[in-house]
């Protein structure tokens, strides 16, 4: 279902290595049905005509079809195939994360019932072999913490202004992804972090064993990001990357998708341009990084093509199907307001004697301890400065309120920017 970019990648892995993945599953392997949405569309697979068709039902109705593979995308019509593909006894392999990540139980309930597999590797990382961890090697664990970097879009424009930050601003490199195929014509969902709160919706559900809904997740973009951040980040020893963090923490879940400060000998901190990383901390492999490319037509195809082998290996032997395994109690996600760690804050001050006693009055006054303090006399002619702030970890309603009222001080021109740093 779906022939665009990826769909084009599964149909014509089919055709042209049908032989090979025949030999791997150990039964013949016929790709009968793809839904397009238009007939005329020109495409560039070699597939053939007669297997094309705008009629789900071609595909729902037909009792010979036992796998059915969902690369359209997005919720509306997907998640009611999906369903319907369920419910109708057929196998299901999905590249869909925004479907996943809202109707997930609901998707799982359906092929519990039907006693069919449901797998979805390619709905998180790409070629990045990260579900089927969670799922399977790395089951025996409790997991404490995931971070990573699982949207490519928003990685290579923060690489793009790291690399040139005197140069190049957000949309510059926003046009710049948009122009080499890495960001869409509307890249809300990518650079607003949508995409990364479905994807960590997924991780944190399969780690924790229980539903971590994408609006227990707080959510922040990368539009605020400016080339003085990158620069400050770098004399302070760190990178910018939009992070999709989920932590375990005195039972109770934390679950954030937000632009961040992470040290520069940090792992994390080094993968560049459209890859992607995970990093997994659980209490018997310690900690493990999972890095590869995230998107794109091979690795995401590859992706599709192991769950479709999978499901056709379990096939053969007739094995039942892989469960996705729910604890007996619920944890609670907690709120942003709660989190304690340290920060970054860009001021533009007046340039005159007394201000930062009047801020550090403020941030004192809240139990906020300050780190480091840079003064840069960006703007001279106007009497004007930018101050740069760390902070000892601090609790992070405590800086939001802090910030209010630094914000309406006369010698506070404006708070540029507040970024958490993870350490």
């Amino acid at each position: 279902m779906g022939l665009g970019v990826v769909g084009g990648g599964v149909a014509t892995t089919l055709i042209d290595q049908s032989l090979s993945i025949s030999q791997k599953i150990g039964l013949p392997v016929n790709l009968k049905k793809i839904l397009v949405r238009d007939l005329n569309k020109p495409r560039d697979s070699n597939v053939p005509p007669g297997l094309i068709t705008t009629n789900p039902e071609d595909i729902l109705a037909d009792p010979s079809i036992q796998i059915v593979v969902e690369v359209i995308g997005g919720t509306e019509p997907a998640a009611q195939y999906l369903k319907d593909a369920l419910s109708s006894g057929k196998h299901v392999v999905t590249a869909n994360k925004e479907a996943m990540a809202k109707y997930g139980p609901e998707l799982f309930d359906l092929a519990r019932q039907n006693r069919v597999n449901l797998l979805f590797e390619a709905s998180v990382g790409g070629g990045i072999p990260i579900v089927g961890s969670l799922m399977s090697q790395l089951l025996a664990n409790d997991i404490q913490s995931i971070r990573g970097i699982i949207n490519g879009t928003t990685n290579y424009i923060l690489t793009q202004m790291a690399d040139q930050h005197s140069e190049t601003d957000f949309h510059q490199a926003l046009a710049e992804a948009q122009q080499q195929g890495f960001a869409e014509a509307d890249p809300t969902n990518d650079v607003e972090g949508f995409d990364a709160v479905y994807k960590l919706s997924i991780l944190a559900s399969l780690a924790f064993h229980q539903r971590v809904s994408p609006d227990d997740i707080y959510r922040q973009g990368i539009t605020n990001l400016q080339p003085q951040d990158f620069r400050y980040a770098q004399e302070l020893g760190y990178a910018i990357k939009s992070l999709a963090v989920v932590t375990l923490e005195q039972g109770d879940i934390r679950a954030r998708v937000y632009p961040a400060l992470v040290p520069v000998e940090h792992m994390l901190a080094k993968v560049d341009g459209v890859y992607n990383a995970v990093e997994v901390t659980g209490s018997l492999c310690g900690q493990v990084l999972f890095h590869g490319r995230g998107a794109g037509r091979g690795p995401t195809t590859s992706a599709v093509m192991g769950d479709l082998i999978d499901i056709g290996r379990r096939l053969h032997i007739n094995q039942p199907p892989i469960p996705v395994i729910e604890s007996g109690h619920t944890l609670r996600v907690q709120s942003i307001d709660d989190l304690e760690t340290q920060y970054y804050i860009r001021l533009n001050i007046a340039d005159q004697p007394g201000v930062l006693a009047q801020i550090s009055k403020i941030l004192g006054d809240r139990s906020i301890s300050i780190a480091s303090v840079l003064q840069k006399d960006t703007f001279p002619d106007e009497q004007k400065a930018e101050l740069v702030i760390t902070t000892h970890p601090a609790r992070d309603a405590s800086v939001q309120e802090a910030m209010r009222l630094v914000a309406e001080l006369d010698v506070v021109n404006q708070v540029s920017n507040m970024l958490r740093i993870e350490g």
